[in-house]
């Protein structure tokens, strides 16, 4: 018997992505409204009802609404957004970040996924925490280029017409929206300087992490990350290359991790590469799908 889901927000680029990787399956049976009534809470609710797993594709502010309409509902869901990645209650969506994080997944009503930056700060940085290597209150700055359709369409719009600029750094408030979950979910207790921007491309992106090594060698980084991801299907530590490419897993599940720098000169960089609509967003929120129905946990990735 198929499990049906409700993609509230199906229309925008995450919730496109996620419907293009569920409609093949046999397994899911889309729930969906006409585009007249996608805004009509009423309708919204008769959809939550009918779902065993609403996924949320929403702003902050309409993901809480959609949480509050399926009061007494039996409904789980999956929240694409910001609102509820530091929320009690709700299981961080990050299959691989610690050995019980598969099973509260699968078993949890409420599952937040990760943003696309956090991703990638989060899975280099938490190892590292945990392997006692990168101190909690470590002095440490975090820097990342993404495609623009982490923007969404007011900002495809904006990249795709003549003139729209090829680079541009944003954020430096240090205010982003992901900075609470990389904080809370890398168990660090300092707040990191954290510089985000957009490049001429639309998706893929690339996250880094400086490091001075300070009596640590980029070996024993390496082989904590080696460890940490053992087995892992989607996440992999690879070998430093010359370029770091950040379109180099578009239109995949994966993450790549890797360790650059010198012993010598005392420096390093953490590097993750990610698709931000796929391991960053879409591709996450089938992973989390997926193990919270019973099925493979690469089912449609």
């Amino acid at each position: 018997m198929a499990h049906k889901v409700f993609i509230d927000g199906e229309a925008g680029t995450t919730g496109l992505q996620i419907r293009e990787r569920l409609a093949p399956r046999r397994d899911i049976e889309l729930v969906q409204l006409v585009p007249a009534r996608r805004k009509d809470p009423e309708a919204r609710r008769e959809a939550l009802a009918e779902a065993q797993v609403a996924i949320l594709c929403l702003p902050d502010a309409a993901a809480k609404e959609a949480v509050a309409l399926a009061e007494g509902l039996e409904v789980r869901f999956i929240d694409a957004s910001t609102a509820h990645r530091v929320a009690d209650g709700w299981a961080f969506g990050f299959p691989e970040l610690t050995a019980g994080a598969r099973e509260a997944i699968a078993t949890a009503r409420h599952v937040s996924n990760p943003g696309c930056y956090s991703t990638g700060a989060i899975a280099l940085a938490a190892p590292l925490v945990a392997a006692g290597l990168v101190a909690p209150d470590e002095i440490a700055s975090i820097n990342a280029v993404s495609g623009y359709t982490g923007g969404g369409k007011e900002l495809i719009a904006e990249m795709e017409i003549e003139g729209a600029p090829a680079h541009f750094v944003y954020a430096l408030g240090q205010g982003h929206k992901h900075l609470p979950e990389i904080i809370k979910h890398s168990k660090l207790t300092r707040r990191p300087v954290f510089a985000p921007s957009v490049g001429q491309f639309a998706q893929g992106m690339v996250v880094q992490i400086p490091l001075q090594l300070q009596g640590r060698k980029l070996s024993d980084l390496r082989d904590a990350l080696a460890r940490h991801y053992e087995g892992a299907r989607f996440v992999k530590v690879v070998e430093p290359v010359a370029r770091v490419i950040p379109t180099v897993l578009n239109d995949t599940n994966e993450m790549h991790l890797s360790v650059h720098g010198s012993d010598e000169n005392g420096c390093a960089v953490l590097v993750a590469v990610l698709d931000n609509l796929g391991k960053g967003a879409s591709g996450a929120a089938v992973q989390n799908l997926n193990l919270m129905i019973g099925a493979d946990e690469g089912a449609g990735l």
